[in-house]
């Protein structure tokens, strides 16, 4: 089970959850040596029991394209898992949309299982630099109880818009906090992720696609490092929902960590224009980055 602590001076809490420590992780192991992927098609032993499956006809005895399960090391007492599809190694920016628009019915389907029980977070951590321990491509869904006091940003004011499309605007907050960090926000105001309809899901599957295969173009062409492009997005659980999108491109360190001020070396202005298709201004922005990563 686990617990929540409150810092009566913040208001901030901590969740105490030990049965997180013996979670499983493949990152760190060579390809050679891994174990069979609990995750991958054939291995559904491994793992709890189904909670809800799309499979590839439609038809009840078909293979799974989508599978979500409860978390064997939950965060709280209500964590699941989303598996984005059978395959091991392509995710989101390179699934078909149809693939994408089942993984973002099954967020939206959990969504509304739990709404009246708390807090609905889901999150996705893409990439052992995000905080992922398997490599199959997965989310995660946590129900945090109504009473905690979330640290979560309400939706931003839209400035640096990148573009829209018929149910959605993109853009790059004034007040990001990493470097091209980026929003997508419904037009239509005090909505909930639940309620999404199936043509909103296909915009923002468009949208979360096109993103992710701009923001991994910037980073292979300019890579500093030899992480592969890593990234995380989540879903403002409350009213005015929001998709958060936060690329991996550098590591938070010690002053960010000791004051909860986020220091970003990129304008949103100018990630806002690199996403538009402003191609010209990517090294000169890059080399930035490895400069301060490695001063």
């Amino acid at each position: 089970m686990s617990k929540y602590v409150p810092d009566i001076s913040s208001h901030r809490w901590v969740i105490i959850s030990p049965q997180r420590t013996y979670r499983p992780s493949d990152v760190f192991q060579p390809r050679t040596t891994k174990k069979k992927c609990p995750f991958c098609p054939g291995n559904e032993a491994q793992t709890p029991d189904t909670v809800l499956r799309y499979n590839k006809y439609g038809h009840e005895k078909d293979p799974w394209v989508v599978r979500v399960i409860p978390n064997k090391y939950p965060i709280t007492d209500l964590h699941e898992v989303i598996i984005h599809s059978p395959d091991c190694e392509r995710d989101i920016e390179d699934l078909s949309a149809f693939q994408v628009s089942l993984i973002f019915k099954a967020y939206r389907q959990r969504y509304q299982f739990y709404r009246s029980r708390g807090q609905v977070i889901i999150f996705c951590n893409h990439g052992e630099h995000a905080g992922a321990s398997l490599e199959h491509p997965h989310s995660q869904l946590v129900v945090i109880p109504p009473q905690i006091n979330l640290d979560a940003l309400a939706r931003e004011p839209m400035n640096n818009l990148i573009y829209s499309n018929t149910y959605f605007n993109v853009y790059c907050p004034d007040f990001s906090q990493w470097p091209y960090e980026t929003w997508v926000a419904p037009k239509k105001e005090g909505t909930l992720f639940g309620d999404i309809s199936d043509e909103e899901i296909d915009d923002l599957v468009e949208i979360l696609q096109r993103l992710l295969k701009q923001l991994r173009k910037i980073y292979i062409k300019n890579q500093h490092t030899l992480l592969p492009f890593d990234y995380n997005y989540y879903i403002y659980p409350k009213e005015n929902w929001y998709l958060r999108l936060i690329p991996r491109f550098v590591h938070r360190a010690g002053f960010e960590l000791g004051t909860g001020l986020h220091v970003n070396i990129i304008d949103p202005s100018q990630a806002a224009l690199e996403l538009q298709g402003m191609e010209r201004k990517m090294a000169g922005v890059i080399s930035r980055l490895k400069k301060a990563k490695d001063g």
